[in-house]
């Protein structure tokens, strides 16, 4: 019997079971070095599938990562400006309530140096950079948020600033005759009559209400068109002490007072007019102090009120919605006044249409309901008066600035003119307070219209002849955030857009530029008064006020940013975790497992090769 050899057949099996273990330790070498478990999808077992969808969630997030550093990188940049905005308006709102009102040959305070030194800074970093993104513009990126310092207060060639239209501004409100646009006469002997020079104009003092204690004196007004003020003393002289009081209404919306006291002594001390010998001779003493008192009015708190004014004509986020002149019902009709009645019978002192029960004026979608008594929260009753009515719109619009009716013309002012729309329901009634279908507020420019400017009698579009100092994205400011958005999670945006019109930037803005702009004469009488009265309006300006936005709100909005994008951060970073074990356990492998089983296998494939070399060599001789 013959022993053969090992046959084709079995070298070739055990040929093929050789080269499977040697694969096999290919493999675990591959893995050992590389730590995966293969270098093809296929060889990733079932679960490659989730192991794709989690390394796309895991790039997701590290793009989100990226997004997130570049935004608080930003927001880093921006809240270093805004604090240093806080600080400035902090340093001018002292400067200006406490230093001395002493004027330099320029005919400046201390404080309004301080307050040019200061809007230079402002302006610089209102038009700071982060990388190459202009972080006040809006979405005007690569565009500056604010002109030079010297085109806003100097101007162009071509287009005033706005050191012009304070200057002209203040022509037209002080007047010609220097009285504030107010004219003062003796209609009979024994009477003084304080009217103004034109109905409707929005320049110089406005009459807004009058008492007197004078003995014997019959007082009319305010009333006519234009609004007039008349005192008569008749036939008898008031008494020593007696009173009369007049309230002015200024253009930025203040408030200023003229007492005069009756007096027998002589001289008459300050703010007092001598009793004559007679009713006739009293009531021109009573003219020249009014003269003498409105004049000084007029050539100081006027021209402050009439430069701050002249800064929202200018810088205008803050708009002004106008009606036309409409007189109320009264058996003699007159212009309407703030104590008009929304509603009222023939002859009475109410609009010449009146609301009812049920109609509505909508106030940038917030309606206001007429009831016909008890109103509450965004109601009124159809009896309530139009200064009333002229509040709840206030309050709606959050304005740092009130609403007034002068003349029989009402003014309905807003921090945002972009975003002012008053309709009503009772269209005739809207029409009785002076505005068509809709009111929405002037955004260009205003200047002085007409010439002389003393007797000018409106404001005009100035677009195209005054410099615009918001060079950045036009849009509305109430929707500045929105103009920089960042997607930092699957549906999570956060928004930290900013704009220098913004109304707090913008009111701080203004009030450095009002206040640096104001030059008086040092040899003036009135010089000191002037600054003087600028002074408080610019520590009220940047006095912060509940209701309207202040840069620290701006900040808080920053700061909510930031906390969004911290709790990303903290659900992506757990997220992030979960995703990587599942593409460990999917395409990973244990470096000792593996050596394991390589040592494993380096056995098997030893004693498969003794295995086949004995086979090999086996023959008769050795099997006997």
């Amino acid at each position: 019997m013959a022993i053969n050899p090992l046959t084709s057949a079995g070298a070739m099996i055990l040929n093929q079971s050789v080269q499977t273990l040697k694969n096999q330790m290919t493999v675990l070498q591959s893995q050992l070095t590389t730590g995966n478990k293969s270098t093809t999808y296929a060889g990733m077992g079932v679960n490659e599938g989730f192991a794709i969808a989690a390394r796309s969630q895991l790039s997701n997030i590290s793009a989100f990562g990226d997004t997130m550093s570049i935004v608080n990188s930003n927001i880093g940049v921006a809240n270093t400006v805004l604090q240093a905005l806080n600080d400035i308006g902090k340093t001018i709102q002292n400067s200006a309530n406490s230093s001395s009102q002493t004027l330099n040959t320029a005919g400046q305070s201390i404080a309004q140096n301080t307050a040019t030194s200061q809007l230079a800074s402002m302006l610089g970093i209102l038009n700071t950079q982060a990388g190459d993104r202009y972080l006040f513009s809006g979405t005007a990126v690569t565009t500056p948020a604010v002109a030079s310092m010297d085109d806003i207060m100097n101007g162009t060639t071509t287009q005033a600033g706005l050191k012009q239209v304070i200057a002209e501004r203040k022509q037209a409100d002080v007047g010609t005759s220097g009285l504030g646009r107010l004219v003062i006469t003796s209609p009979i002997a024994t009477s003084v009559q304080v009217a103004e020079d034109v109905a409707g104009s929005p320049f110089g003092l406005k009459l807004g209400a009058v008492s007197s204690s004078l003995t014997g004196a019959t007082v009319t007004g305010p009333s006519g068109s234009p609004t007039g003020v008349s005192i008569d003393l008749g036939v008898t002289n008031p008494n020593d002490g007696d009173k009369v009081s007049f309230q002015f209404n200024l253009p930025d919306g203040s408030s200023e007072s003229i007492q005069l006291t009756a007096s027998s002594a002589t001289p008459p001390p300050t703010g007092s007019f001598a009793i004559g010998a007679t009713p006739t001779a009293t009531a021109a003493n009573l003219n020249a102090a009014l003269n003498t008192a409105i004049g000084t009015l007029a050539n100081t708190a006027l021209v402050a009120a009439s430069a701050v004014e002249a800064g929202n004509d200018f810088f205008n986020s803050a708009g002004t919605a106008t009606g036309t002149v409409v007189n109320n019902q009264a058996t003699i009709p007159s212009p309407i006044t703030g104590a008009t009645l929304l509603s009222g019978a023939a002859g009475t002192d109410s609009l010449a249409v009146s609301f009812a029960p049920g109609d509505t004026i909508t106030v940038n979608g917030t309606p206001i309901s007429f009831v016909a008594s008890g109103a509450t929260g965004n109601q009124l009753n159809v009896t309530d008066s139009v200064q009333t009515l002229l509040k709840k719109i206030d309050s709606i619009t959050g304005t740092s600035t009130p609403s007034t009716v002068s003349g029989g013309v009402i003014s309905l002012h807003t921090d945002d003119a972009a975003s002012l729309s008053v309709s009503s329901s009772n269209t005739t009634a809207f029409a009785a307070l002076g505005f068509s279908t809709t009111a929405t507020a002037a955004t260009p420019p205003l200047r002085v219209g007409g010439s002389p400017l003393g007797s000018a009698t409106s404001l005009v579009n100035g677009t195209a002849n005054t410099i615009q100092w918001y060079t950045g994205n036009p849009g509305p400011i109430a929707t500045a955030r929105a103009t920089a958005t960042a997607r930092i999670d699957a549906s999570v945006k956060v928004e930290y857009g900013i704009q220098a019109n913004e109304t707090a930037i913008r009111s701080q803005l203004q009030s450095l530029a009002v206040f640096s702009a104001v030059t008086t004469s040092t040899t003036s009488t009135y010089g000191g008064g002037q600054i003087f009265a600028l002074s408080q309006r610019i520590t009220t300006a940047l006095t912060p006020v509940s209701g309207k936005q202040s840069i620290q709100d701006i900040q808080t909005d920053m700061a909510m940013a930031q906390a969004t994008m911290k709790d990303a951060t903290a659900r992506q970073k757990q997220a992030q975790g979960m995703l990587q074990t599942v593409v460990d356990q999917t395409e990973t492998i244990s470096p000792d497992q593996v050596a394991s089983q390589l040592l494993a296998l380096q056995t098997s494939l030893q004693a498969s090769y003794q295995t086949t070399s004995m086979l090999s060599q086996l023959s008769l001789v050795k099997y006997l």
